[in-house]
């Protein structure tokens, strides 16, 4: 459950946690969000129109005490972190270096990692100028002119996208920039050339259209290339490398972000050139997965930059396959706020080929029809079915329940499941008894899952984490207080609580906003926002008690958790001492569990040798 020691969310390895934490205590929240939103002082907080949804009445609140923002209309929510990421469409690492040149400061790196970014600039560089070797080679190659020509592209739009050629040449590389050492592992480290088997190298890519892949920040980091004629694999890719990671990478995204200010939808499609054949009639917002079905990494980045995401394939067999595989996908990623839809192409049209047909106008008219989500999965199921007989809805049923488990817990999915169960002519909450597993049976209630952290009103680990959420230094209480029982309990959200307090432990000083950073691309990070939001609207939020009443309310709340923990905690103890037996800091624990609740009920009866 730990994640001390790890780098920051997983992206590059390389930037410590406790430096965004204090980056982000000592951000002033209110000036990066005024800088690019008017704010209103209200009382302690400051108003305004929320920048990411139109409205008329101020519903976007920043509490600089706790360093974070929420939308009472929208949702949306986060730390100055969150908002440049999501207002200025940066990646997280971006982000941090915004935050960190503002705040006057450098993104330090990881001890033994200054000389590996000093090698990612060379590797940066020997991609640089192969993409301008490719540009050069396009120009003295006719048979690649036409071609482009041929399908549309004008001169404009292949500059824009850098579109090169690599000649039909096993050494074109070698003869461009030489053989020397250094430049054969360069370009060896990045994928472009191959080692021979008696020595030496040979070009990856030969007699291909090639089309530069960059990064956010518009470096190139890999290529495609595409056969002009005949031949296999049609499309070829870089291979993974320490810079290219396709499950991560979209071709064409920072193309369109350099092109629209606002970006309303992302169309995802499969090739490079639809891609490009779309820009070329102005449709600006497509991206293309790299050879690879779509990732969540994928969704994640899409959906830092805009709300919905377009899944545009072909109508064949093949495109409908990629479709289902993205639908799958996409499922843990689905909550309120975010919309995907499915377009499906007329048979022999691919997006290049459709747009050249119909136009701008008429491709765009049909991204209107696209399918939602919902009825796109709906239809898929029903499409293997009989829903006329009890059989056929049961197996629909069946078939729905491995997809509706990988949704997170929310609105949406809720909606979801009553619109499954208007399908097979059931209530909601009889189909969600079912798909839980659960035999239905009139007044039994339904079986709550111990894998999420529940959000119930009277929830006491709610309460717990709620409070603590809102005031961090409240886990200074506990370094006197024995949080063993909980510590070792199974159910998620006392594992998320004892997370929390290990934090803010670790780490003095972290905020509200410094919490919900370290939790944004785990599961539980949605929940903990919630728990956030909802303590904003209250009225009050604790204010009226003094730091010593907040303790003492802090401290009985977790001891009444961990009393309410304790029965079930000491039965599964006893159920395996009886069966496999139990370790010496099992027995200490069952042993003490036992004599808190002689204590409590006033039992004089104890423990033998044996823990009897």
């Amino acid at each position: 459950m730990t994640l001390k020691g790890l780098a920051v969310h997983d992206m590059s390895g390389r930037i410590p946690q406790h430096f965004v934490d204090d980056l982000i205590s000592r951000t002033d929240i209110v000036e990066v969000i005024n800088a690019r939103v008017q704010l209103k002082k209200a009382g302690r907080e400051y108003k305004a129109c929320c920048p990411f949804h139109d409205e008329k009445t101020p519903s976007f609140t920043v509490v600089p005490a706790k360093q974070f923002y929420h939308c009472f209309g929208c949702g949306a929510n986060g730390s100055a972190l969150g908002f440049l990421m999501q207002h200025d469409h940066l990646s997280f690492v971006e982000a941090v270096e915004e935050l960190a040149s503002l705040a006057g400061v450098d993104v330090p790196r990881e001890a033994g990692t200054s000389g590996a970014t000093r090698t990612d600039e060379g590797l940066y560089t020997i991609l640089e100028q192969a993409g301008h070797h490719y540009v050069a080679q396009l120009k003295q190659t006719p048979s690649a002119v036409d071609y482009l020509k041929g399908r549309g592209i004008s001169g404009a739009i292949a500059k824009e996208y850098g579109l090169g050629y690599a000649p039909d040449n096993w050494d074109g590389l070698a003869d461009e920039f030489g053989s020397s050492e250094q430049t054969s592992q360069r370009l060896k480290t990045t994928g472009m050339v191959i080692s021979r088997d008696h020595g030496g190298f040979y070009d990856r890519f030969r007699g291909r259209l090639m089309f530069p892949i960059r990064d956010v920040r518009g470096r190139v980091i890999a290529f495609g290339g595409r056969v002009l004629g005949k031949g296999e694999p049609k499309y070829l890719n870089s291979p993974e490398t320490t810079l290219f990671h396709k499950g991560r990478e979209l071709y064409g995204l920072f193309e369109a972000r350099k092109a629209l200010r606002d970006i309303e939808s992302l169309i995802v499609v499969e090739g490079y050139m639809d891609v490009v054949g779309l820009a070329q009639h102005g449709v600006r917002n497509a991206v293309a997965t790299l050879g690879t079905a779509t990732t969540a990494e994928h969704l994640r980045r899409i959906f830092r930059i805009t709300h919905q995401i377009v899944f545009c394939f072909d109508g064949d067999r093949a495109g409908r396959a990629a479709a289902w595989r993205a639908l799958t996908n996409a499922l843990p990623e689905v909550r309120e706020g975010r919309e995907i839809r499915f377009l499906f192409l007329p048979d022999g049209h691919d997006p290049d080929s459709l747009v050249r047909k119909e136009g701008q106008q008429g491709f765009e008219d049909r991204l209107q029809k696209a399918l939602p989500l919902s009825d796109y999965l709906v239809k898929e199921l029903a499409s293997q079915v009989n829903l006329g007989t009890v059989e056929g809805r049961a197996k629909f049923a069946d078939l729905s329940r491995p997809l509706l488990q990988r949704l997170p817990e929310g609105v949406y999915p809720s909606f979801l499941v009553d619109r499954l169960a208007q399908t097979v002519r059931m209530n909601g909450a009889e189909l969600r008894d079912l798909l839980a597993g659960e035999t239905t049976r009139p007044g039994k209630p339904a079986k709550k899952s111990g894998g999420h952290l529940s959000l119930g009103r009277g929830n006491l680990v709610r309460q717990a984490i709620g409070m603590l959420l809102w005031h961090p230094a409240l886990a200074k209480v506990t370094q006197a207080m024995d949080l063993t029982v909980l510590s070792n309990s199974q159910e998620a959200g006392h594992q998320v609580l004892i997370q929390l307090l290990d934090d803010a432990q670790d780490t003095p000083g972290l905020t509200t906003a410094g919490f919900l950073e370290r939790w944004r691309d785990r599961d539980e990070g949605v929940h903990l926002q919630k728990l956030v939001q909802a303590r904003l609207g209250q009225v009050g939020l604790g204010g009226a008690l003094t730091e010593e009443g907040l303790e003492l309310e802090f401290k009985d709340l977790l001891t009444r958790l961990q009393s309410s923990v304790s029965p079930e905690r000491e039965k599964l103890l006893l159920t395996k001492m009886s069966r496999e037996g139990l370790s010496q800091e099992e027995m200490k624990e069952l042993k003490a569990l036992h004599a808190a609740r002689n204590e409590e009920t006033g039992g004089l009866r104890g423990f033998d040798a044996n823990g009897q």
